[in-house]
């Protein structure tokens, strides 16, 4: 299994990389794109549809419909309008209100069980997530991966941590495996990496350095334990479609990770409050 992942992990590095070794930022918004409209038929399949070609329909329409608003975006010099603090916003409330009503009750509220309701609610927050990336990647490679690797550290510390000292469950009913431990080493762990993010700012402006000149060491620390919230959080909630599916992952084109959603799960609510946090 550890073979299988490492293998995975390789070839979608040599996927990643040369998109972001390029100053235009088109071929990164078509990868990205993508790995998305797979994700969307992902999304479909745990909202309870089960034909292949059901589930091929939802991810083409969704890639259509993203690849008229990459056409917009490059016709706007990649650059969403002043008013998108308003989208962000709009988003991260809703991704809120998802994740209030759901996950204390350890499911998804009746009136969003319905194959359809749930599959264009997961249509409009991955073109959301989509978007996020995209203007992040606008503002450089190293910009947006010192962000995404925030979500990756924490989840590498919740891991091991977990491992090591995890007794108590955080949440049960939902993911099992999930601790405690898990969560407090995350925190550490990325409340560290963001102190690093900053030291290096004279070189590599990055996504913390920026916000620490914006709201200082305390809002910054602030804005850590919020983004890490929502990680562990958007984990939970797809483990809670999961759990709702009768399935275990989201998908199969990634050996041995599963799917694209089993992937960037966490990163679906914390990359619109990113952009938001940005506009502010």
């Amino acid at each position: 299994m550890l073979r299988q992942r490492i293998l995975t992990a390789l070839v979608l590095m040599a996927l990643l990389v040369p998109t972001l070794l390029l100053r235009d930022p088109l071929p990164f918004a078509l990868l990205a794109l993508a790995f998305c409209a797979v994700g969307m038929g992902e999304w479909a399949r745990l909202a309870g549809y089960r034909d292949g070609s059901v589930l091929l329909v939802w991810a083409f329409v969704w890639g259509v419909v993203a690849g008229a608003l990459l056409w917009l975006l490059q016709q706007q010099a990649w650059l969403l309008s002043q008013n998108a603090i308003w989208f962000w916003a709009a988003c991260s409330a809703a991704w809120l209100l998802l994740l209030g009503l759901s996950l204390p009750h350890a499911r998804v509220p009746a009136g969003l069980r319905h194959p359809v309701v749930l599959s264009l609610l997961g249509f409009l927050l991955l073109l959301a997530t989509w978007l996020a990336l995209v203007e992040l990647r606008v503002q450089g490679a190293v910009f947006m991966l010192s962000l995404l690797a925030l979500v990756w550290a924490a989840d590498i510390a919740a891991y091991f941590g977990g491992r090591a000292w995890g007794r108590r469950k955080l949440a049960p009913a939902i993911s099992p495996g999930k601790t405690r431990a898990g969560a407090w080493s995350a925190l550490g762990v990325t409340l560290f990496y963001a102190a690093i993010c900053v030291g290096l700012a004279p070189r590599l402006p990055n996504y913390f350095s920026q916000l620490q000149t914006r709201f200082g060491w305390v809002g910054l620390f602030v804005i850590v334990i919020v983004l890490l919230a929502f990680a562990i959080a958007g984990d939970l909630f797809e483990s809670l479609l999961k759990r709702a599916a009768g399935v275990k992952d989201s998908g199969k084109l990634l050996p041995g990770h599963g799917g694209v959603l089993d992937r960037i799960d966490a990163l679906l609510p914390v990359l619109p409050l990113a952009l938001l946090l940005l506009a502010l």
